[in-house]
C-alpha cells in the first residue's frame, strides 16, 4: 500500500467480492493485493482472504474480512458526484440491482450494508443556490425522492 491514509472497511468474508463489483461498477477503481491470513484468526482459516487492496474512484482502501462483529452503518457512505441524469441512474441501478437497498435523498446500500450517496452536480448546485427560495424549493423537491431527478430538481429550482 502506497498511501499513508487509507479506509479501512470492516466484511464478514465478502471482501474480495465487495471489491471486485466496486472495480467493475465506478471508474478509477481496481483491486489490489489480496492477502491471505498466514494462519488461523478468530474469523477465518489459514489461507481465507484476510485483507483486499483496492481504490474505489481514486481513493484507497483495504477490505478487512473480520467476521460479523460489525455491520457498517450510514454513520459512513461514499458520496458520488454525478455529471448527469445517465450516470445517476447507472450507479444507482448497479447499486441497488446487484442485491443493494434502496434509501431516501440520493441514498442506497450496496449488499454488504455499505452506503452511498448518488448525488448530481445539478442537486448541489440546487441546494446552493444563492435565491434561498430557489434553494429551499430544490431541497424541499429532494426530500421527497430516492434515487435523484435532475429535471424535478432543476424544475423546482425554477419554482
Amino acid at each position: 500500500m502506497v498511501s499513508k491514509n487509507t479506509i479501512c472497511l470492516w466484511y464478514d468474508g465478502t471482501a474480495l467480492d465487495a471489491a471486485k463489483f466496486y472495480a467493475e461498477t465506478f471508474p478509477d477503481s481496481a483491486v489490489g493485493a489480496v492477502h491471505r491470513a498466514p494462519a488461523d484468526y478468530p474469523a477465518g482459516k489459514e489461507g481465507d482472504v484476510l485483507t483486499v487492496e483496492f481504490t474505489v474512484m481514486g481513493i484507497p482502501c483495504l477490505g478487512l474480512n473480520g467476521g460479523p462483529a460489525f455491520k457498517h452503518s450510514e454513520a459512513f457512505s461514499f458520496q458520488v458526484a454525478t455529471e448527469d441524469q445517465a450516470e445517476t441512474d447507472r450507479l444507482w441501478y448497479a447499486i441497488v440491482g446487484h442485491g443493494g437497498q434502496e434509501s431516501a435523498c440520493g441514498w442506497c446500500k450496496d449488499k454488504w450494508g455499505l452506503s452511498w450517496q448518488i448525488t448530481p452536480r445539478a442537486l448541489t448546485a440546487a441546494i446552493a443556490d444563492p435565491d434561498p427560495a430557489a434553494a429551499k424549493r430544490a431541497i424541499e423537491a429532494m426530500m421527497e425522492m430516492g434515487k435523484i431527478d435532475i429535471a424535478a430538481i432543476e424544475a423546482a429550482r425554477r419554482g
